[in-house]
């Protein structure tokens, strides 16, 4: 019985790749798996040329880059040293039960899992927590961009009320009845002086040491060209064209920094997040919400900034058809404020092996957990 499964596996395979090598996936060009594997096993700069609209802000895929922090920098050693412990410490909020790691975990790869994160009094947040690898290369910070640098980041979480819920004013005095914590801020800034200035550079400096590992993808680019299998470079091709993923998700860390309207506003409806446009007050800003980097993306579900698809094939089938677009009724025609979905968006009609082939692609961006933990906080 296990000989004829693995001989049906094999057969499906075997037709999956055939129906590539057979089709039309370059718009173009019939290529075959052979072809696609040498093209883009020669320098990106040498790649078929990509599905990319005029609007878009694109740059090519590339190999992970390293954090900016200097971590042979004794002094800023020693300000990510005291951002770590900081970081895992729940006296950092109000219940003194709830800390950064609570929705930012490192072997959840900085997520938590949830549809939305549950902070101060079992609350609930409206938005997903978005992994914090890689966080150091944002322009902007949460999804709807209010934040413009880690620093002014870090404050918001420890004082919301359904978050860390902590009084902003008394946490310096809090965190200065604690001795331990002494040595650390003197090692960091010079004397022991405790202040939110402080502390959320401390916060901010270690975040941006978060980065993600080398992924399958990092070493074919670094010549290993076994490293991705024949679906996968499939996959790559049509991220790269016919799925038209590279619109939004390209770089060395498969963002474009920039923000957009997906069509899920839920606009005059009960789920109602309007993203940007609450932070600058331009109708041309509804519902636009910061393209997240994909590295680690099939290990960060559920998606999107309302934690609403737990699968990727939910994901895939609704930029399948070009995601959902807002209805709209008679007393909203004039509206200046109806959402309109980003023009980057396009049905794509992919077939099942196509979409099949993208997913195996973005496992591909997958890396190893970097465990990070503090055995003992100050006392």
């Amino acid at each position: 019985m296990n000989k004829i499964f693995a001989f049906l596996a094999l057969a499906l395979t075997g037709l999956i790749l055939f129906s590539f090598q057979s089709a039309d996936i370059n718009n173009d060009d019939e290529l075959s798996i052979d072809s696609l594997r040498k093209v883009y096993s020669k320098p990106t700069d040498q790649w078929p040329k990509p599905t990319v609209d005029k609007d878009a802000v694109f740059q090519e895929l590339g190999e992970l880059p390293p954090s900016p922090v200097d971590l042979k920098n004794d002094s800023v050693k020693n300000v990510v040293e005291l951002g770590k412990i900081l970081f895992f410490d729940p006296r950092l909020s109000g219940s003194n039960q709830i800390s950064c790691s609570s929705c930012h975990a490192p072997d959840l790869h900085w997520t938590d899992g949830r549809q939305v994160s549950v902070g101060h009094d079992h609350l609930t947040n409206i938005r997903n927590a978005p992994s914090l690898e890689n966080v150091w290369f944002y322009k902007r910070l949460f999804w709807d961009g209010r934040a413009t640098s880690l620093e002014e980041q870090a404050g918001s979480p420890v004082a919301a009320h359904n978050e860390m819920h902590q009084d902003m004013k008394a946490l310096p005095k809090k965190l200065g009845k604690i001795k331990g914590y002494q040595p650390y801020f003197t090692a960091a800034f010079g004397s022991k002086e405790i202040t939110n200035k402080r502390i959320f550079e401390s916060l901010a400096t270690f975040q941006r040491s978060i980065v993600s590992r080398r992924t399958p993808f990092d070493r074919f680019l670094a010549k290993d060209k076994k490293a991705l299998t024949d679906q996968q470079i499939v996959g790559l091709h049509l991220f790269r064209t016919k799925a038209r993923c590279i619109n939004c998700h390209n770089g060395p860390l498969f963002t474009d920094n920039e923000f957009h309207n997906d069509g899920l506003t839920y606009y005059a409806r009960k789920y109602e997040d309007l993203g940007l446009y609450n932070v600058t007050k331009k109708p041309e800003d509804v519902g636009k919400f910061k393209t997240p980097g994909l590295r680690n993306v099939m290990k960060t579900a559920p998606w999107f900034h309302n934690g609403l698809f737990p699968d990727m094939d939910g994901v895939m089938n609704m930029y399948n058809v070009g995601m959902p677009v807002q209805r709209v009724k008679p007393e909203q025609v004039n509206d200046p404020l109806l959402p309109k979905n980003d023009k980057l968006l396009k049905g794509l009609k992919l077939s099942i092996a196509e979409k099949d082939a993208v997913v195996a692609f973005l496992e591909a961006l997958s890396s190893p957990t970097v465990l990070i933990r503090v055995e003992k906080l100050p006392e």
